[in-house]
């Protein structure tokens, strides 16, 4: 089989041994006489796979008692609107939500939660083209507001929170992690919901996890559809409907793979080596550059320019031809990414090294 490294943004590398495990149990599942895709969702053998899912990944992320884990449809973009359609009801009509805007996914966010609430952008990153996350002190934050909503790393603009924010009185915190997840430490308890479409950094696309605080399940709006009431999802452990089975399954592998290899500690040690590697490349001189401020740049998506724009093409052919897969950046800023997800073996980070430095040595 040919050796490539993808470092597509989403749908993502997934680990070799989870596939080849996906491979070894597609036609019998542990002599089950079937395939997971071929299960009912409410027979034994596939709520045996869910519940070591939900386990596995309550274990990895020490997540609370108090805490829900849902396993819900929509992705990342559908949950965004989710999100309000839950929440917004824990505050008279139209209730207000504070967004901190630090790219892409937190400009569409925002922009459709104005379908469901009135939004004050707190703070904003636009004006210096979405390089840094704005000071905490310089947030305009409400007195009242049903929550808080921030994106802790941006896939598109490169954009990674380095810090928990900080919440006035009673407002949950609500955080985007999408990108991200599971490849750094983090304190749940600081957080009313986090949630994440699996595509980048956890599974196939079609499924996003939601982990979210119990007290935060009632307050759903009246339009809010009945199978994307996080209380009626709960309530049902995640089968009000029949969920995304399959991707359920390979993000069970997942979650099993990243506790034998050490877990989210080992995973972050692991990132950021290869961010570190990678960073340090761009950075040697000038024929390449990363916009992003230095204190808040992303361990997973790392987007790049080159000098000469002229060259992009011939950059990516050469890429290419290396096994070098998936390095053009998203069509809304151009140039370059690479995402360096979980999955991704830090061999494929040296050989992209490698290749900048070559490319930029011809």
């Amino acid at each position: 089989m040919t050796q490539v490294f993808n470092f597509s943004a989403g749908p993502a590398v997934l680990p070799k041994e989870v596939l080849q495990q996906a491979a070894a149990e597609m036609l019998d599942w542990h002599g089950s006489g079937m395939s997971v895709m071929e299960m009912s969702h409410r027979g034994p053998e596939f709520i045996s796979i869910y519940e070591q899912a939900e386990a596995d990944l309550r274990e990895l992320l020490n997540v609370p008692s108090n805490y829900e884990i849902l396993f819900m449809q929509g992705g990342g973009l559908g949950e965004n609107s989710l999100v309000p359609l839950n929440l917004a009801g824990r505050k008279p009509q139209p209730a207000t939500i504070d967004f901190v805007q630090t790219g892409s996914w937190s400009s569409k966010s925002l922009k459709e939660a104005r379908r469901y609430a009135n939004v004050n952008i707190a703070a904003s990153g636009e004006a210096s083209g979405f390089t840094t996350v704005p000071p905490q002190e310089s947030w305009k934050l409400s007195s009242d507001a049903a929550y808080l909503h921030v994106c802790t790393n941006e896939t598109i603009d490169g954009v990674e929170f380095n810090f928990v924010p900080t919440v006035q009185g009673e407002t949950p915190l609500v955080a985007d992690m999408s990108s991200h997840i599971l490849s750094r430490a983090v304190d749940v308890s600081k957080y009313g919901v986090i949630f994440a479409g699996a595509q980048k950094n956890i599974g196939p696309a079609g499924l996003t996890l939601v982990i979210v605080r119990d007290d935060l399940l009632d307050h759903a709006l009246p339009i809010c559809p009945g199978v994307f009431n996080w209380r009626a999802v709960a309530d049902a452990d995640s089968m009000l409907n029949t969920p995304p089975t399959y991707a359920i399954y390979i993000a069970g592998l997942v979650f099993a793979h990243l506790k034998r290899l050490g877990g989210v500690a080992e995973m972050e040690r692991r990132n950021i080596e290869k961010a570190r590697l990678l960073y340090e490349a761009l950075d040697a001189d000038d024929f390449y550059r990363n916009r992003v401020a230095p204190d808040c740049r992303s361990r997973m998506n790392i987007p790049f320019y080159l000098r000469d724009e002229s060259l992009n093409d011939q950059f990516l052919a050469g890429a290419k031809a290396r096994g070098l897969l998936q390095l053009k950046g998203h069509k809304s800023v151009g140039g370059m990414r690479a995402s360096i997800y979980n999955a991704m073996p830090i061999e494929g980070v040296h050989a992209l090294v490698d290749y900048l430095n070559e490319f930029a040595g011809r």
